[in-house]
């Protein structure tokens, strides 16, 4: 009698393995299109489509330019003048010292050759780097954030080899460009005009000194 109950019990029981298994396979079936719908929604084709929109547009913003611009160097807060012993303020011996150096506009050129994708927001700059005695050509990782439809290089504390750690926000604004830095413990601000460079191989235009 036992048996038999374990019996009836067994194939009472399989139906319902089978039923899970039905539901489980349509499930499948039908999930796959759900995904592929998903996809092809027209919210996703319009994200999918502004992102390659907004790629070309910062490729070909920063492939063969040159930004040719200016920067400043903030100054450190003054410390507080001294006290006589009368009770006269005492002005610094070095008040305007560095005043007119730090407040002057320097030369700064940036030579981009191409940019490439890396996922996301990241992307890698092939970079010529001149400023003060630097003059170095090196890729570098930078985020590029968007603005409506204005693009903001991004730099978060980036270590460059052999030059130090760099943080920046530079926006590009047809062919200019302004931002702030900072590079250890100095930062300013950096402001120019992007040119683009020449790509045919024709003769070169004389130079204004050879007219």
């Amino acid at each position: 009698m036992t048996h038999r109950r374990r019996r009836h019990a067994t194939v009472a029981r399989r139906p319902i393995h089978v039923v899970a298994a039905g539901i489980a396979i349509v499930g499948m079936v039908l999930g796959a299109p759900a995904v592929s719908w998903a996809a092809d929604r027209p919210e996703a084709r319009d994200a999918a489509d502004e992102t390659a929109r907004r790629q070309k547009h910062f490729r070909d913003l920063v492939t063969d330019v040159t930004l040719v611009g200016r920067f400043t160097i903030d100054r450190p807060p003054a410390p507080a003048a001294s006290t006589q012993p009368d009770g006269e303020a005492q002005p610094r011996k070095d008040a305007g010292a560095g005043d007119a150096a730090d407040l002057a506009l320097r030369e700064e050129e940036y030579a981009i050759t191409g940019a490439v994708p890396l996922g996301g927001d990241l992307w890698a700059l092939t970079a010529r780097i001149r400023y003060g005695e630097t003059d170095v050509t090196i890729p570098v990782p930078i985020a590029v954030k968007w603005a409506g439809d204005t693009p903001v290089l991004t730099l978060d504390r980036i270590t460059l080899p052999g030059l130090g750690t760099f943080s920046s926000r530079v926006v590009l604004d047809g062919d200019r460009y302004a931002g702030t830095w900072q590079h250890d413990d100095v930062g300013g601000h950096m402001f120019g005009r992007i040119e683009r460079r020449a790509t045919s191989t024709g003769p070169a235009s004389p130079r204004p000194a050879d007219r």
